[in-house]
């Protein structure tokens, strides 16, 4: 089967053409034409689109199909420490959303978590240990699942009702990705962040962090 091959900015030009055709059995997949175009794709960081969609190397491909093969961006690769805070005051969802919109993503996923049922809660940190832990979560979601970026963000002090105490923010090409890193980042930061809670005039009993398990 045929499939056309569209190429840019350094990939167009060593290949002195935009596209090109590209002959490969029935059943193949986009890592199967990657490894035909090895000769001019290596070392370079990919993301691969199919008929104008975002797709991995184990997407197949039918005769017929559009392949681009994108090298990045203007600016290079987003592959920057994850953003994370310890905020006193108040978080903008709308603002960490921004912070992980990425040209190579399909969906972000948005998390915040509210303080219900109490006029407030009351948050204590080791912020500096807190950062890092924060920053050590997010990187690990974005390698497990493939994240374009990710952010999230803890409030100290008191959160009053409706109020967000914890925002996390994910991208990725597809939906399930975003969500599968969006919830085990907050899973890990409520197990493992050096983070305290106080309802009601009495901390909230937790459990102790696994060292080492970040």
């Amino acid at each position: 089967m045929k499939v056309r091959v569209r190429l840019f900015a350094a990939l167009r030009e060593r290949a002195g053409a935009d596209e090109l055709e590209l002959e490969l059995p029935d059943g193949a997949r986009v890592a199967d034409a990657l490894a035909r175009l090895d000769d001019l794709a290596g070392g370079l960081s990919l993301v691969m689109a199919v008929n104008r969609e975002y797709a991995s190397g184990d997407a197949p491909l039918s005769a017929g199909d559009e392949l681009a093969l994108i090298p990045p961006v203007s600016g290079g690769e987003r592959r920057t420490a994850p953003h994370a805070r310890i905020v006193d005051g108040p978080l903008s969802l709308d603002g960490l959303a921004a912070r992980v919109r990425d040209p190579r993503a399909g969906a972000v996923v948005t998390f915040a978590g509210v303080t219900r049922d109490v006029d407030e809660l009351e948050y204590e940190a080791y912020a500096e240990m807190a950062r890092e832990q924060l920053e050590r979560i997010a990187a690990a979601a974005v390698e497990r699942h493939g994240l374009c970026a990710a952010a999230v963000e803890h409030r100290v002090g008191a959160v009053p009702l409706g109020e967000a105490s914890v925002i996390v923010a994910a991208s990725a090409p597809h939906r399930a990705e975003a969500f599968a890193g969006a919830r085990e980042i907050i899973d890990r930061v409520k197990d493992l962040a050096p983070i305290w809670k106080r309802e009601e005039g009495e901390w909230v009993r937790g459990r102790s962090p696994i060292p080492g398990s970040s």
